[in-house]
């Protein structure tokens, strides 16, 4: 059975975060953006489904650090 990896991309910046979701099938659309706070970021994870399908990157100067650690 072939895992289907999702990849998320996210745009960090201090009030809001631009999300976009690239398919393992080489679709990609934008999410929109969302509040740059904790529960939002929990939502959105859980929203596009199984942690261990999920890949996160993102662009970001100092306020990826707290990202990161709700990523982890």
């Amino acid at each position: 059975m072939k895992e289907e990896v999702r990849f998320l991309g996210l745009d960090v910046h201090a009030e809001t975060i631009a999300v976009a979701v690239a398919e393992s099938n080489g679709k990609v659309r934008s999410v929109g953006t969302i509040p740059n706070r904790a529960e939002s970021i929990r939502k959105l994870v859980k929203k596009l489904g199984p942690l261990d399908q999920l890949r996160a990157c993102y662009e970001a100067g100092p306020t990826g650090y707290v990202l990161y650690w709700q990523l982890a």
